[in-house]
């Protein structure tokens, strides 16, 4: 009768750990195969991947200037050497390679065990040294403490944003910049992110984005500011269609990049 009790106990604690882990994961499963279909379409800068590449060298020169800013580093051949970057998200590696290629050193996590294959793939040969994983920041094995952590074009796609950002911050050293981009929640970028960048000019399949999980930038803020998190600078981001090319703007109401340091 004592055996079956602690069998029941066991039973009971095994649920409640599961329970507890749906509970505290940041991964949506359907945004997830969302990604999944098309990921081998990573690296075609006319395929569905198309508005990232547009958007790649405005977040590349907006992180490497601010970390160089920020840290005060002077090297100007390899400015981001033996910075350690953790790239959540990281798809197919479109960050994550500029980064490495700029001296940093690179994990990069994405919850899309395919997006992590066409990364390592990509990275192989072009004979980087990346460290890609199939991994949330919550369940991320490591003892790394990373210098930086890039959040873009994430954040509007995890399940708990709150859980997301306190698992970042935990893996975020002391002084550590954290770079978020994301989408505001506004009528203006329902209209301009779904309905002109889905349906009217197809830039993105359509249901790529969910403007309930949007994110406004006073909420950014405050549920960053409970772990640790706080703002250092928010920029809004513009695209120009007759230049046809992204470019950094005072207009936070649809897309915004901002730069947070934990203290």
């Amino acid at each position: 009768m004592f055996f079956k009790y602690l069998k029941y106990v066991d039973k009971i604690h095994v649920e409640y750990k599961v329970n507890l882990l749906m509970k505290t994961s940041t991964i949506n499963k359907e945004e997830i195969e969302k990604f999944s279909k098309i990921s081998e379409e990573w690296w075609d800068p006319q395929g569905k991947f198309k508005p990232l590449h547009k958007f790649n060298p405005i977040r590349i020169a907006y992180i490497k200037n601010n970390i160089i800013k920020t840290l005060n580093i002077k090297n100007k051949k390899k400015p981001l050497e033996n910075v350690k970057i953790l790239d959540i998200g990281c798809g197919g590696g479109l960050l994550s390679e500029p980064m490495n290629r700029l001296g940093a050193e690179v994990v990069g996590i994405d919850a899309s065990d395919k997006n992590i294959k066409v990364a390592k793939l990509h990275a192989k040969k072009n004979n980087l040294n990346i460290d890609y994983l199939c991994a949330s920041p919550e369940t991320l094995k490591t003892n790394t403490k990373f210098d930086i952590i890039l959040n873009m074009e994430i954040i509007e796609h995890v399940e708990n944003v709150d859980n997301f950002l306190k698992s970042c911050s935990s893996l975020l050293k002391k002084n550590g910049i954290m770079f978020v981009a994301t989408i505001n929640k506004t009528l203006k970028s329902y209209l301009f992110a779904i309905v002109g960048a889905e349906y009217v000019l197809r830039w993105l399949p359509i249901g790529t984005h969910d403007w309930e999980k949007f994110v406004k930038p006073d909420e950014l803020v405050n549920i960053s500011k409970n772990y640790k998190l706080n703002l250092n600078r928010i920029d809004g981001v513009k695209f120009n269609l007759i230049k046809n090319e992204w470019h950094l703007s005072s207009d936070k109401s649809v897309n915004y990049i901002s730069q947070f340091i934990k203290n």
